[in-house]
Parts: C-alpha cells; sequence; structure tokens
C-alpha cells in the first residue's frame, strides 16, 4: 500500500484531535477560570530510503533519502494566562490576580482551582457551588497560625464575642490655655465590666490658673457610675506639654492624659481609645484581598474568622483537569506549595469579582480553520493515494 494513504490517514487523526481541543475552547469561552488548551503536532518516524554517504576516492559526500510516514499529536498544553475580571458584586466570589489557586476538598481529596464562586451552605461551610469544601486556616479568637495545617473553612454563625472589662482609657487633644479660671469641660467615656454591663465615667476638667504665660493647671476628677471617684492635676509648661498629673485612676481603671496639650484658642479634649466590651453575636463577614474572612458583629467589632489559602506549582501546565474546573496534580506538576495570597509569588484577592476564561475567540476560529483546511488537505491525500491505487489494479484487466 501508499505511504501516502497512510500519511494522509494520521494527517486526519492529529487534525481531528485538533479540532476536538479547538472546540472544547469556544465551548467553555464563558466558564469560569476556564484555562484554553493547545495542541502540538510532531512527525513520526521516517523510512530511510537511502543511506547517507561519506565523501571518498573523489567523490563527494551523499545526503540521506528519507519518507516521512505521518503525523502525530505531541501535546495538548493549557494556557495559564491571566483572564478577564468579571465584577459581580457578591461578597463571597473571588479571583485570583496573578498566579496561584484555591485550595478545595471533594470527598476527602484535595483539588486545585481558578474559579472563585463560592458560597456558603447551611452549615456555615464555604463550598464551591459543587459543593467542595474551601480550605485555609481557621482563626482562634481572632489569631490565624498560617504555619498550621490548612482545613475547611467554616463561618460560625453561632459564635460569639465574649465581653472585655475595661481597664484603660486614653484622652488626647488640647485644653485651651486661655480658658478663664473656673472653666469647666465634662466628657464622658462609656466603659464595660466582665459581663459586658455598660456604665459611664465622667472626666471633668476645671481650670485651676488664670490665663497668662508660664505654667497652666487644670484639675481633673474622675467619677464613675459606681460611686468611685478619682483626681489629678493636670499641669503643663509655658509650651502647652503636659509635665505632671498625666494619669488618673477611677474604679480599676487607669485614664491617660500624657497626650493632652495645652495651646490657646483650641477646645478639642476627647477619649481617643479605650479597651473592653461588649458581648456580640456574629451579624455578616467580608473577605479582605489578603484572604481573610472578618466576622462582623453586633457589638460593632470585626474580627478574623479564617483565612483562605492558595497553592501554587513548579509546573502548572503539568496539572491533570479533573472536571467541574478543578485541577488535579501529577507526576510531572510538583507538589503543592500552600501559603498565603500575596505572598511567595502567589497573587493577591480581588473580592466581589470572577476570573473570566482567557479563551481568545479570534485565536480559536482562526485554529478552527486551521484545523478544517488541515483536515481537508489530508483527505485529498487519501483520495488521491485511492486513484492512484485504482490505477494501478486497472493495469490487470
Amino acid at each position: 500500500m501508499l505511504r501516502s494513504l497512510f500519511s494522509g490517514i494520521s494527517g486526519m487523526r492529529s487534525h481531528q484531535t485538533m479540532l476536538d481541543v479547538t472546540g472544547n475552547n469556544i465551548a467553555n469561552v464563558n466558564t469560569t477560570g476556564y484555562k484554553a488548551s493547545q495542541t502540538q503536532f510532531k512527525d513520526t518516524l521516517s523510512q530511510m530510503v537511502q543511506n547517507a554517504g561519506a565523501a571518498q576516492g573523489g567523490v563527494g559526500g551523499t545526503n540521506p533519502a528519507q519518507v516521512g510516514l505521518g503525523v502525530q499529536v505531541s501535546g495538548i498544553t493549557t494556557n495559564f494566562t491571566q483572564g478577564a475580571a468579571q465584577t459581580t458584586g457578591r461578597s463571597t466570589d473571588m479571583m485570583i490576580s496573578g498566579d496561584g489557586f484555591f485550595v478545595v476538598q471533594k470527598d476527602g481529596q484535595q483539588f486545585y482551582t481558578r474559579a472563585g464562586a463560592f458560597d456558603f451552605d447551611s452549615n456555615g461551610n464555604f463550598v464551591t457551588p459543587e459543593g467542595a469544601y474551601v480550605m485555609g486556616w481557621p482563626a482562634t479568637n481572632g489569631a490565624i497560625d498560617v504555619n498550621g495545617q490548612i482545613g475547611p473553612l467554616r463561618l460560625p454563625m453561632t459564635a460569639l464575642l465574649g465581653s472585655e472589662e475595661t481597664t484603660a482609657i486614653s484622652f488626647d487633644g488640647n485644653l485651651p490655655s486661655d480658658a478663664a479660671t473656673g472653666t469647666n469641660l465634662d466628657r464622658d467615656v462609656v466603659v464595660y465590666d466582665s459581663l459586658g454591663n455598660a456604665r459611664t465615667v465622667t472626666l471633668s476638667f476645671a481650670k485651676v490658673t488664670a490665663p497668662g504665660p508660664g505654667a497652666m493647671q487644670w484639675t481633673v476628677t474622675a467619677t464613675d457610675e459606681n460611686g468611685s471617684t478619682g483626681t489629678s492635676t493636670l499641669e503643663f509648661d509655658a509650651n502647652g506639654q503636659t509635665t505632671a498629673g498625666t494619669a488618673v485612676t477611677v474604679g480599676g481603671i487607669t485614664v491617660d492624659l500624657a497626650t493632652i496639650t495645652g495651646y490657646a484658642n483650641l477646645t478639642t479634649v476627647q477619649a481617643s481609645s479605650r479597651d473592653g466590651q461588649q458581648a456580640g453575636s456574629l451579624q455578616s463577614f467580608q473577605i479582605t484581598a489578603d484572604g481573610t474572612v472578618l466576622g462582623a458583629f453586633s457589638n460593632g467589632l470585626k474580627q478574623a474568622v479564617g483565612k483562605i489559602s492558595l497553592a501554587t506549582f513548579a509546573n502548572p501546565a503539568g496539572l491533570e483537569k479533573q472536571g467541574g474546573n478543578l485541577y488535579g496534580t501529577s507526576v510531572n506538576s510538583g507538589d503543592a506549595q500552600v501559603g498565603e495570597p500575596g505572598m511567595g509569588g502567589r497573587g493577591g484577592l480581588v473580592g466581589g469579582a470572577l476570573e473570566m476564561s482567557n479563551v481568545d475567540l479570534s485565536q480559536e476560529f482562526t485554529n478552527l480553520i486551521i484545523a478544517q483546511r488541515g483536515f481537508q488537505a489530508n483527505s485529498r491525500v487519501i483520495t488521491t493515494s485511492d486513484e492512484v491505487l485504482q490505477e494501478l489494479v486497472n493495469l490487470k484487466r
């Protein structure tokens, strides 16, 4: 049989594979996080018709004469270039800007994906649309150990943020040096006991020296609703800086007054910070660019409840597609290097957006034409070979 017949068959088979790959790319043009594939060809073995000859005896060397035996697919590679961002506005949707994969767990096995269309199920588990658990580091009392083992992320909707007793208050701002003697300024601060019960501590500032150059004094009286009181004399030098009486204690709470200044024509003294809090229940959440899941509690505070992990590979093209936008490791992908978003070459996270497919339709339609014409040309080779064989058969009538 003619060698061209089998070459044409191999060409049709290879271009059919190219057509299949191109068709799959076009079919997934709107698949979230999809990465397009590309087909590469290579020639097959060539049959030696005449070996090469060395130059000798006044005769020059001759080149080998070989006839190729067709083509075959050398590989189908995945293109991991970044896809465009599609804004969704959903707080649980995330896009990786840069390298890396989300780590998910399904049926006890870890997979990797670029599709960040996540949500919470009825148990508070962070899951993919197919129910795979999104992996990361859970927080303990707001602290996240990124050196520990990753596990399924869960938003405990019944979580409580415990109450804390107020032990320290800080004041800053300015007391006017030009205020008249006897001027009074009152400032109230809400504090909490160990059970989260609120009460008010009042600081009364009273001017005790007349306006003028030199030192200035204000008497500070702290009053607690529980009946406790504390006093201090806040002194300022000629430059408006505190020199004495920089703290007062009332009801076990230390009030820091060290940063208050004493300049003229300015009354801005106020409480700048306070520790302690009421107990609060989890109300909502948000996900930051570094993958931290922040829970918002009913007492107005926010605390980390977990952090999303990302994985990178030495050879991402070596990953195996597992369906459902998931990838699995292979012997040529290398092991997953799991770490924080934005660290170690991993991309950052963009909330409220999804990564679109990186399929280039203009390129795919061009490949479609190339595959079609390649298939058509190889079919003509088979037709021509058949005609030659027919002529050969017709020699015997």
